[in-house]
């Protein structure tokens, strides 16, 4: 059994939004660990997301931290590095997919207008995560990554990114205000901002792939 923490307690982003990320490593069910409090994984998987460059297997190989260790071995440092990630375009791809898919909803209802926000915050944090682990940019995986690109930032202003922030948080552990009528608006005018610069990050790692050919 190893255990880590890893994000932003690791990265010293804690605030009160923050919850603490717990990874369980196991060999097999362990009714120690609950699902709610730890993201739990067979020694098996780590390997394979390891040997996979998964974007995980990097954040964790970056960002965590020994708890505990059974043997009294760092487990994740015992593996080494992950493989290369190659994986950047299709997963920036699918991150888009998930942000069409919440902006088509709020525009076409806004029953579920928090939830759609939310759903675009989680898109735009992966898909800058992703890139930036892709590019020769130090990889990012705090919850500004996309404004943490540089000239390839999020072209939105801070406190419009702060209400998707907020929209997240409400959505995942139910703490914070609720947006109001103003602030939602507020953020669905930048839908088409982001469109357009998640569109602008992939031509560019496309036309990368295209010059390395």
């Amino acid at each position: 059994m190893h255990i880590y923490a890893f994000g932003s307690v690791c990265r010293g982003e804690v605030d009160a939004s923050s919850d603490i990320d717990m990874l369980a490593i196991v060999n097999g069910h362990d009714s120690r660990f609950n699902p709610s409090d730890y993201s739990i994984y067979s020694y098996g998987r780590i390997h394979d997301l390891w040997n996979q460059g998964n974007p995980f297997a990097w954040h964790l190989f970056l960002e965590s931290k020994l708890v505990y260790s059974q043997d009294d071995i760092d487990f994740l440092k015992s593996i080494g590095e992950p493989s290369s990630y190659n994986s950047g375009i299709e997963d920036c791809e699918k991150f888009r997919e998930i942000f069409l898919s919440a902006k088509e909803s709020i525009v076409n209802s806004d029953l579920t207008e928090i939830f759609d926000l939310s759903s675009v915050f989680l898109a735009v944090r992966n898909f800058a995560t992703c890139y930036s682990l892709y590019s020769e940019l130090t990889p990012d995986f705090s919850r500004n990554s996309a404004r943490n690109l540089g000239t390839h930032s999020i072209p939105i202003d801070a406190s419009t990114y702060s209400l998707l922030e907020r929209s997240r948080v409400l959505c995942t552990r139910g703490i914070g205000e609720i947006l109001d009528s103003e602030e939602i608006d507020q953020a669905k005018k930048y839908l088409g901002k982001i469109d357009s610069w998640m569109t602008g990050i992939l031509k560019i790692m496309k036309n990368d792939i295209y010059e390395r050919v």
